[in-house]
């Protein structure tokens, strides 16, 4: 049987980009997994950017703010762009009352426009 905290999140890969689907609840233990398998297959792959979908996420805390940003910045660093899409207003309101900015993060209300977001700034970037 499996254990519930050692669920891998699946990423796929499309192209340039990572797709990045959060279909469970997250936990500090599962957000930190994710962190540290997003980056390695940013590395494995050469990817330039990575999609995240949190709408299956209802709420989330200051812990798993952090990590979204964290990852956003650590992925820049990797020269591979984030954009989180399908943020719910619940997700949206906890982030600003937790005074949480996530910079170098765009957001996107679905996936089509998410990958444009991606699609864009890579451009920019090979300008």
């Amino acid at each position: 049987m499996d254990n519930y905290y050692e669920k891998k999140i699946p990423i796929i890969k499309i192209g340039p980009y990572l797709i990045v689907s959060i279909q469970v609840d997250m936990h500090d233990k599962l957000a930190l997994q994710l962190q540290t398998q997003i980056l390695e297959e940013i590395e494995r792959t050469g990817a330039r950017g990575v999609l995240i979908d949190i709408s299956v996420l209802e709420m989330v805390d200051s812990f798993i703010g952090r990590m979204l940003s964290g990852m956003a910045s650590m992925a820049s660093i990797m020269d591979a762009a984030v954009v989180i899409v399908g943020m719910q207003p619940a997700v949206a309101i906890t982030l600003v009352e937790l005074g949480l900015e996530m910079p170098g993060v765009d957001t996107a209300l679905n996936m089509e426009r998410g990958m444009q977001l991606l699609e864009k700034r890579i451009a920019s970037i090979n300008d």
